[in-house]
């Protein structure tokens, strides 16, 4: 079978040579109210970047839990709707998971351990970081990308590290 070669088309976006580079990490907290919650954290992670002075890097924002994930999407409330609905079919709260059976389980316990295997596989499938380029002192999202943290599991205090890297 005969190959058909596609030819790619390179642009160079920006470029920047300086003798040193800028690193700046933020962490933020948020107070969950439900789950599945989607909290639009765009203009948080903005800021970070404004604040960083750097002209062209990348961003990653990272949340420190297994049962809480930072995601890019669209802000459409029906859209949302749907991506919770898709969530809790995936992973139902109420399907047995061998992460909630404590006769059984014997590690990663606390006092207050709640049976949250959902959430954890619900993770799964969404993730833990986002990596954006910052290309002329801005974060490069599409027109309709908003970077959300996601709750998975039950109202909580959740803390995002936002980590700036570049050239100013």
């Amino acid at each position: 079978m005969e190959r058909t070669m596609v030819e790619a088309r390179r642009e160079t976006v920006a470029r920047a040579d300086a003798p040193a580079a800028r690193i700046v990490c933020e962490a933020i907290e948020f107070e969950t109210q439900e789950a599945p919650e989607f909290i639009d954290i765009t203009d948080d992670v903005t800021g970070i970047v404004d604040a960083s002075l750097v002209q062209f890097g990348q961003v990653t924002i990272f949340s420190q839990h297994t049962t809480a994930a930072i995601k890019i999407n669209e802000n459409e409330p029906l859209l949302l709707r749907d991506l919770a609905r898709t969530l809790r079919q995936f992973a139902p709260a109420n399907a047995y998971y061998e992460h909630n059976d404590f006769s059984r389980r014997t590690v990663n316990m606390n006092e207050d351990e709640c049976a949250n295997g959902h959430a954890h596989c619900q993770h799964l499938f969404l993730g833990t970081s986002e990596t954006i380029p910052i290309v002329d002192g801005r974060i490069s999202l599409g027109r309709w990308q908003r970077i959300f943290l996601v709750e998975l599991d039950h109202p909580r205090m959740r803390r995002v590290l936002v980590n700036v890297v570049g050239a100013s």
